[in-house]
């Protein structure tokens, strides 16, 4: 069966363990966005890597966009060098961690919802409202949006290996119980 994964979004959080004052990023870093009324976080979006960050008055920050853990690095790296030139000591360590990788593939076949819905534990498919059958796994812990076009969505991996072993995985169990359908 031929598929080719591809990262779609990663998101990180972390806290640079510092209070951030947002008021003077605002001032200081061009295209920072900030809206106490609407929102409590600063929101920084980046062209290279193109990424975005929520940043917190805690310090906490959530970084989203990238697909790649390289640009993750670089998104951070850069990030922490705006705020530093915005006149705010950033410690020189902190930590980050993956929340959540988001990837997609297409299967070169048609899948059976129906069936993958009736053989399947963890699936819920309702298609009066929406087309796609939602299907959780354990090991890796990770959620699967299934359409019947063998277009497949994962989310919830941390790490870009256990993407890998969950869509594997998946193909496995989809062939099992012959819900994929060859055109």
């Amino acid at each position: 069966m031929n598929y080719k994964i591809r990262i779609e979004n990663i998101v990180a959080s972390g806290s640079l363990g510092i209070q951030v004052p947002l008021q003077k990023i605002v001032a200081n870093i061009e295209g920072a966005e900030y809206e106490p009324e609407q929102f409590p976080g600063l929101v920084l979006r980046m062209k290279n890597p193109k990424s975005a960050a929520l940043i917190f008055s805690s310090g906490k920050i959530v970084c989203t966009g990238t697909r790649t853990q390289k640009d993750l690095q670089k998104a951070l790296k850069k990030l922490v060098s705006l705020v530093r030139k915005a006149g705010i000591k950033v410690p020189s360590k902190f930590q980050f961690r993956i929340e959540n990788i988001v990837s997609s593939t297409k299967l070169d076949a048609r899948v059976d919802l129906d069936k993958v819905a009736f053989e399947l534990e963890n699936s819920e498919y309702e298609p009066e409202q929406f087309p796609g059958l939602v299907l959780r796994m354990k090991n890796p812990n990770v959620a699967f949006l299934i359409f019947s076009s063998g277009k497949i969505v994962c989310t919830g991996a941390r790490k870009t290996k256990d993407v890998k072993i969950a869509i594997e995985k998946l193909i496995k169990q989809l062939k099992s119980i012959k819900a994929i359908v060859k055109e």
